[in-house]
Parts: C-alpha cells; structure tokens; sequence
C-alpha cells in the first residue's frame, strides 16, 4: 500500500501531464542498465514534451526527489542507474519528434528522445545527414542520450564524436527551468554554454530539445578490409588513415573478437543484410547488375575470408563522384601496404554500412553470455602502448578467466582529430537481465543459452573492469559514456575540478540531478 508521501509525488508527477510509472514490474526494469542494477526508484515519468518534463521534474524537486534522464537505455556504466533508493527517472522515448529540418540553415531540431535511427530516416527525404549520424546502436539509443554520454561510429572518423554535431540544446534544470543555450546556427557564441551540458551524462540537466548541424549525404561509396599479423601495423595504419582524412569510418577488430563475430554471424543472417547492401549498390553504384555483382562477392567469401586474420581494419569512404571515394580507398590500400597488412574481402564494411542501426543482438555473446565494453579514447602516439597494458592483463589472469569462462574481444576506431578508441569487451556466463530481454529480438534471444547467476564470474568481471579502467586512466584516455564508471573528476586538475563543482552548485544547488554521476 501507498504511503501518503507517495501518493502525494505520484499525483504531483501526473498532475504536469505526463505519463507516471508506480508498479513493481516497471520500477525494476528501469532500475536496471546493460551491465548492472542501481538502487529502487520512487517513479517513472514518461513526459511528451518540454513543457511536461520541465513541470516533472519540478514536482519531483519541490518533494526532494532526485532525478534522472534515461534515453535509449544502452548504457553500461551506470549513466542513468542510481546509487541511493527514491529517485524519479525520466524516460524521454516519448519525446521523439523531429521539430524542425533547416535546410536553409543546415540545422536540424530535434526531441531528446528521437533515435538515431528515425533521424535518419527523415532526414534521407532530403537527401541530408548530421556529420555523426548515429550509434551502432542507433535503433534504440537517442540524440538525448548521444550528447549526454557523447559517442561515436557513424562518420566519426571525419567528423569526430556526437556532439561536435551540436550546436544549441534546450536544457531542463534541477528546479524545473528551462534554458536556452547557444545560437541554432552557429556554436560557439562567446564561452561555450551548450558544450557545458555536453558528455555531462545527465549531472547538470536533462536536454529536452537538441539543435545539430546538417551536411548533404554522400552520393557514392567505397569499401576496403584489410587483415594484419602484428598490434603495431594496425594501429599506425589506422592513425595514419584518420591523420589523411580519407576515411568517413575506420575501425577494426583484434583476433578475439573476430573470432567472436565469425561465430556469431551466420551467412543466413548476412543473405538477410545483403538485400539492404544491395539496394544500396543499384542506387549508387552502377545499377541492378552491379548490385548483384556486389552482392554475389558477399555470398562468395562466406564466413570464412578473415580466419587467418589476426587483426582486421575497415575503412568506408564517400565522395560526390565514385573516382573520389575510389582514390581515399586507394590511399588507404597504399598506407596498410607500407605497414605490413594486405588486403581482404570487404564483407562487414559493405553490409553494415547498407544495414546502420540493425537489431541489437550482440548485446549478449554468441553462446548467451554476459557482455560489458570498456572504453577509452587514447592518443595515437600512445594507443599502442594501451593495448599492450591490456593484453599483459589478460595473460595475467588467463587461467583464472578461462576456469571461469571468462573471455574477451577487442574493437578499435578512429576518431577524427583526437585518436583512437580502444574498447575491451568482457564476456561471461551469467544471467539476463530485462532491459537486455527487452532489447534482443525474441527470435533471437530464444536460440541462446540461458545462464544461471554465476557469482565467481561476475566478481572477476568486475575485478577486470576496475583493472581496465584503471589503465585508462593512466594512459591518459578519455572516455564517452562517463556515468559512474570513468575517473574524469580524477583526472582534472585542482581549480578545473572546482570550476565543475561551482557549476554543478549554480544549476543544481541541492545536489538533485543525477546524483553520482561523473563523480559529483
């Protein structure tokens, strides 16, 4: 039974128009992220537009409640779980709607809670495109969520993280104002306003509209995977591929996670992907014999034409005419060459770059396992070095991981003007948990081992998390997605860390906004 307390939250919660979430089913989903659970919540509010969120998170405020932002759910580092029970957590999956495409301007407004996914969809009717223009995540994660956690993929390696595309938020505080920040047309307008609410993770405020830049979509493509023996070639070649600026995309693979992805990915589930790569090759590429051709290549090389592959690289080019993207290829080809790689079928760039935001089935491994990636954004000069850390911590513990079935998988990606993310992926047997049930396809998700909780497994996942982190943070990384789990107040200096916290106490005086996160 409801305490008077409660009942009084609740009906000042509905009272501003939005939808209110009591029921033990939904509070538990949404206590949970990717990778874990944080303490029991007071309530969900499902607002549907600005005004709706900025009345919420008033009402829960004026009761003492803390509050949260929650986009697409796929966190995994604690950006919207909390540590202390009673916290109101604002879902914005309703707020989805594209306000305003300016293609005068080359702007585009959108609501917190709009995908990537859906942004993209609009926007191809005129033939635009934000210079980031998504997540591999992108069917479920939101703008929103992409310039409170920052991000990367989708033309990164040009273009730089998701919010470099920003330029003007709209911003509920604490106490339920609604600010303004920044000119749509241009950022930044004296200091940079907007980009203090960027990558914040939801500690300063929940964004309620977001303004980003628009550019013409490429009209023609070009494709590369090349496979490397040794660490150093890979990643001087993918440094040097980004430093050329040829590439709208370059990432890769260690041995390990290919490995995991040619277990994962059966050719039937790429024949499905292959109409879209397809389609994708008659529009732009030469016509309906051409994309049959392309396609024929795909079936051809099978799943196997990485199994001798120690280390994979994809690059994906784009050019107004084909002889451009074809010449940023070429560059590429002549950069692997000079540091030992060779070249192989271009399968995964050509199929995931037909197929951008496809289901999200990789949220648990091939055999059902647990899946956690641990990220770091690391200079060129020094990503190398990083990785090496890594694999002398792996070794360390090899035998310890392998008793326990604990294993492991390694992507690389460029980012333009600021080095390369380095992501280790832990895998382990243990249970589901909702939002991972709720986000894999059923299909899907009903061919995979069900695991038990495995106690052992967890804790050394856990174990090798805090390791991970910890060589981050002195390789000097940074990090998206900070949440709960990066060292970002750690590695600021004295009068930065404290310019933070007077901001934090000028918008956020008793300390409501996503309490924990990025440290504060």
């Amino acid at each position: 039974m409801a305490t008077l307390a409660e009942t009084t939250l609740t009906d000042s919660l509905i009272a501003s128009g939005s939808e209110v979430l009591t029921d033990e089913v939904s509070l538990d989903f949404y206590a949970h992220d990717i990778y874990g659970r944080g303490a029991d919540l007071a309530a969900v509010v499902r607002p549907s537009d600005k005004h709706q969120l900025a009345a919420a998170v008033k009402a829960a405020t004026d009761a003492g409640h803390p509050v949260a932002p929650r986009g697409g759910g796929m966190s995994y580092t604690g950006g919207y779980t909390q540590d202390t029970p009673g916290a109101v957590l604002f879902d914005l999956a309703q707020m989805n709607r594209v306000i305003e495409v300016d293609d005068i301007n080359m702007t585009v407004t959108v609501e917190a809670g709009c995908t990537w996914a859906a942004l993209r969809e609009r926007l191809a009717h005129h033939g635009l495109i934000t210079p980031m223009w998504g997540t591999l995540s992108g069917l479920k994660a939101t703008i929103g969520g992409g310039m409170s956690q920052n991000g990367i993929f989708w033309g990164t390696t040009r273009h730089g993280s998701a919010v470099q595309s920003c330029t003007a938020l709209e911003v509920v505080l604490a106490d339920g104002t609604l600010l303004s920040t920044g000119k749509k047309h241009t950022r930044p307008y004296g200091p940079d306003l907007t980009g203090l609410f960027l990558g914040d993770t939801g500690a300063l405020g929940i964004k309620a509209t977001v303004t980003l830049k628009l550019i013409h979509e490429a009209d023609f493509h070009g494709y590369a995977s090349f496979a490397f023996d040794d660490a150093a070639g890979w990643f001087a070649a993918s440094s040097e591929i980004e430093r050329r600026g040829i590439a709208t995309e370059c990432f890769g693979f260690d041995p390990y996670l290919n490995a995991i992805r040619m277990k994962r990915d059966s050719l039937t589930s790429d024949a499905k992907q292959l109409v879209g790569m397809m389609k994708k090759q008659a529009k732009v590429g030469g016509g309906v014999l051409n994309a049959l051709k392309e396609g024929a290549k795909v079936v051809a090389a099978g799943r196997d034409f990485l199994k001798d592959a120690n280390f994979s690289l994809h690059v994906l080019a784009e050019g107004r005419i084909q002889a451009a993207a074809d010449a940023d290829i070429s560059i590429a080809r002549e950069i692997v060459t000079m540091h030992g790689g060779r070249e192989v079928e271009n399968t995964i760039p050509k199929i995931i770059r037909a197929n951008p935001f496809g289901p999200l089935n990789s949220i648990l491994g091939p055999d059902g396992e647990r899946w956690a990636p641990i990220h770091g954004l690391v200079s060129h000069s020094r990503s190398a070095e990083c990785f090496a850390a890594f694999d002398a911590l792996f070794a360390k513990h090899a035998e310890e991981m392998d008793r326990l079935g604990v294993h492991y998988g390694t992507l690389i990606a460029a980012v333009g003007g600021a080095g390369m993310v380095i992501e280790p992926c832990l895998y382990w047997p243990d249970a589901s948990n909702p939002v991972i049930d709720d986000t894999i396809e059923k299909p899907h998700l009903k061919k995979l081992t069900k695991h038990k909780h495995n106690e052992d497994a967890w804790a050394l996942t856990q174990s090798l998390k805090k390791a991970i982190v910890q060589i981050f943070f002195e390789h000097d990384a940074a990090h998206f997605q900070i949440g709960r789990t990066y060292k970002y107040r750690e590695s600021l200096e004295p009068r930065a860390d404290a310019l933070l916290k007077a901001a934090k106490a000028e918008l956020d005086p008793r300390g409501l906004m996503n309490p924990g996160s990025l440290g504060l």
